[in-house]
Formats: structure tokens, sequence, C-alpha cells
């Protein structure tokens, strides 16, 4: 029995192991999790993670249609990019709009300033699934988002356990944590916020207008 990393529930079971690691389920939030014995060593994941840092035109493609959405034509928009960088021509694209994005990468662009402002949109392409404590990012990113501001989180969901097998997402040894659809239902449930699948790998999370969840000034970004 391992605690759930991100509802720190103990109502978890074993759930799959092959030679390299051991996964578990829980059974309150749904999330399927890497033991933490089999995290690969922070140089090691790192390598892994510069050489697959190669998904520019759908990051890119992925954040313009997602400011396109929360603009009014009006107001300029703060934007973070949470995980990953953008290149340059896309941030460019971006501030001819208007608009401003922030960035943070804990490796590639670790400015904390960031960390400390309220967003309109908080933009996590393809990131969820590198969590070791998703707890930790998650409380963080509802806590930078200003009220009625979105949350855009592009990552493949698991929808079938007894095929988790042949799930070939699961394979890549930096992917830690697996979501369900019921995982982000219970997440989204239990802060009041609104919910939306636009796609099996695009979900979009909206921070209510009256919501009391703001930044906590005093916590510490490791």
């Amino acid at each position: 029995m391992r605690r759930c990393p991100l509802c720190h529930s103990d109502n978890t079971a074993r759930f799959y192991a092959n030679k390299k690691r051991c996964l578990y389920h829980c059974h309150l939030c749904q999330l399927v999790f890497a033991d933490a014995n089999s995290h690969l060593p922070p140089s090691a994941e790192q390598q892994k993670y510069r050489l697959a840092n190669n998904k520019q035109k759908a990051l890119a493609r992925f954040m313009l249609d997602l400011v396109e959405q929360c603009e009014d034509g009006h107001t300029p928009l703060l934007g973070l990019n949470f995980g990953r960088t953008l290149d340059s021509k896309a941030l460019r694209k971006i501030s001819k709009k208007g608009h401003q994005l922030n960035q943070y990468d804990p490796s590639l662009a670790p400015w904390n300033r960031s960390l400390k402002q309220e967003y309109d949109f908080i933009c996590c392409y393809r990131v969820f699934e590198h969590f070791r404590f998703p707890c930790k990012e998650w409380d963080l990113l509802k806590q930078l988002l200003k009220p009625g501001g979105w949350i855009a989180i592009s990552t493949p969901l698991l929808s079938d356990l007894s095929a988790f097998d042949k799930w070939h997402h699961k394979n890549n040894l930096t992917h830690v944590s697996f979501y369900q659809q019921a995982t982000f239902e219970f997440l989204a449930n239990k802060v009041g916020f609104k919910l939306l699948f636009a796609a099996n790998d695009l979900i979009l999370v909206q921070k209510p207008s009256g919501s009391d969840i703001t930044r906590d000034q005093t916590s510490v970004v490791v």
C-alpha cells in the first residue's frame, strides 16, 4: 500500500508492475501513480526531458489557441506557461496581440517571480504526467489563477484501466502520474471549479469568479 501523492488517501492498491517499476491505483481520486522508489534520479530525468523537449509546434499551436479563446479583444491578458518553455517566435506572436506570457520550467526557466503573480490563464502542456507530487503542483496552480481564469491541461487521459498494459504512454519512465476523467472531477468538485473535457487529452478548468482561493504569499516553491 502506498499513500496517494494527489489526495493523500491510503485507500490504494497495487495495480500494475513490470521489470522497471510498480504502479498503484488510488480508489478515492482514481489516480494511477508510480512507486516513488522507481522514480528516475533527477539527473537522468532531466536528460530524458531535454531530449524530449521537441514539442514546440504543438505547444505553440496549443498556446495560441488558448490565448484566442481567453481574449476579449480589449483587455491585455497575463498568462503563465507552466512546466515548459515556448520559443521566441511564438512569444512574439502573443506579445503582438498585446498580451504577456511568463514562463516557468524548474530546469530551463526557473524564474520564481512567475510564481508570485496571479494569471488570467495557465497553460500546462504535457506536464501533469511528470508531476511526482501532483498535490503540490495542483495547489500552486489553483492559487496562481485569477478568479474567472482558466487552466488548460494537455495530458493523455487513462480511459480504460484494463488496457493499461498496452497503453504506450506508460512506457516513458518520466511519466509517473496518470489521470482519469474521475481524477479531474474529484479535483474540480473539491474546490468548486468548472470542468470541461474538450478532448481526450484536453482538460479545461475555470476558477469561479467569487472564489476565495488566493495566492499564499508566505509559501515557498522549491
